[in-house]
């Protein structure tokens, strides 16, 4: 999925704090490493938490998501 640039980085203190919400492993500097690529971001999460890249991805993508369509 192709997540709007413009919005991530317009609205990356929320997306962040959702995303570390939902897998609590991830550091600040974690994600801002990641400079809000989803892809980079769910390598993290399948080396923290084991999960399958396709299994952290959707969810991911639904984070993405609701904040795009705000």
């Amino acid at each position: 999925m192709k997540i709007n640039e413009n919005t991530t980085k317009g609205k990356w203190l929320e997306i962040k704090g959702d995303v570390q919400k939902a897998w609590g492993k991830l550091t600040d500097d974690d994600l801002e490493k990641s400079k809000g690529d989803m892809k980079k971001i769910a390598g993290l999460i399948q080396q923290r938490y084991g999960e399958t890249q396709k299994g952290s991805s959707e969810k991911l993508a639904d984070i993405f998501k609701r904040h795009e369509e705000k």
